[in-house]
């Protein structure tokens, strides 16, 4: 695949300790340690120490891009990250579609919520669970793989291909480029299949914006629960929930506010979930994925 090439950005200058940390929490810098108890003394707290650190803390979803091209070796550069992630028992049950035509990118934004930012952006990744090229295996064998029929080996492409796009996203922002997951392609998994040609066993399951961020967007770093909330010792405990969350309610305000957003965290949540309607067709994900070769019994 060629795609004209174009500078790539510099990664942007990791912030002065514990800032990365403090802005991942929504806390002042001499708070990190009330949200996120001993990071800040390791080399999450020491920026430049740990150029892999730096990148994972200062993540941010990025939706406002300029429509240059990327350099020709961005997409290899991507995979290669991405098949560097861990895959269960090394099935590879994975692959990626790029995709820079305008006219594919549009009419796949048209599927995912009519994302703008799917438009702009030179590039789309659609990752799969992609099962088709194991059955093809084992039909060459003169076997049929039936564990593929199951959910378990459903989770273990949907896993592969979650593990793959998470690398791939941090190599996009250690280069300097932007990213936003668009969950959206899971609403409409069939006519996506159709769009890019899946076969059967092969299913969309999620994808991937990427490109030059810009500079106007003025995206901020989204501060997440306390690790408190989501880290347990030894066996999981329910007790503080609901301290953490209103604490948490406190911290994210401020970012809802810059960003215009109506309601707190709960509030989102709560929509979010509230009725199967919420979730934009991925309610019949199940038949979806039974009709695309993934019975997952």
């Amino acid at each position: 695949m060629t795609i004209a090439p174009a500078p790539v950005a510099a990664p942007a200058a990791p912030p002065t300790a514990p800032v990365a940390l403090a802005a991942r929490y929504g806390v002042e810098p001499a708070a990190v340690d009330e949200v996120a108890p001993g990071a800040a003394t390791g080399p999450a707290g020491r920026p430049g120490a740990h150029p892999v650190l730096d990148t994972l803390l200062a993540h941010r979803t990025v939706r406002r891009y300029l429509t240059d091209p990327l350099a020709e070796h961005v997409v290899p550069t991507l995979v290669a990250a991405a098949q560097s992630a861990p895959t269960s028992s090394n099935l590879q049950l994975w692959s990626v579609v790029a995709v820079t035509d305008p006219a594919r990118k549009a009419r796949l934004a048209a599927l995912a919520g009519d994302q703008e930012h799917i438009r702009t952006a030179p590039l789309l990744l659609v990752w799969l669970a992609d099962l088709s090229r194991v059955r093809a295996l084992g039909a060459r064998e003169g076997v049929r793989l039936e564990a593929t029929d199951y959910l378990e080996t459903t989770l273990a492409a949907f896993l592969d291909a979650a593990l793959a796009a998470q690398n791939a996203v941090v190599a996009a922002e250690s280069l300097g480029l932007g990213t936003v997951y668009i969950g959206a392609l899971r609403n409409h998994p069939a006519q996506v299949a159709a769009e890019l040609g899946l076969p059967e066993g092969v299913v969309a399951a999620v994808g991937l914006v990427v490109g030059h961020p810009d500079p106007a967007g003025g995206e901020r770093v989204k501060p997440r629960l306390a690790q408190g909330a989501v880290l347990h010792a030894e066996r999981y405990r329910s007790a503080g929930q609901a301290e953490h969350v209103t604490a948490y309610e406190k911290r994210i305000e401020p970012f809802y506010r810059a960003e215009g957003l109506d309601g707190g965290w709960r509030e989102r949540v709560v929509d979010r979930l509230r009725v199967p309607g919420a979730l934009r067709g991925r309610a019949h994900l199940r038949a979806a994925l039974a009709a695309l070769g993934f019975p997952s019994k």
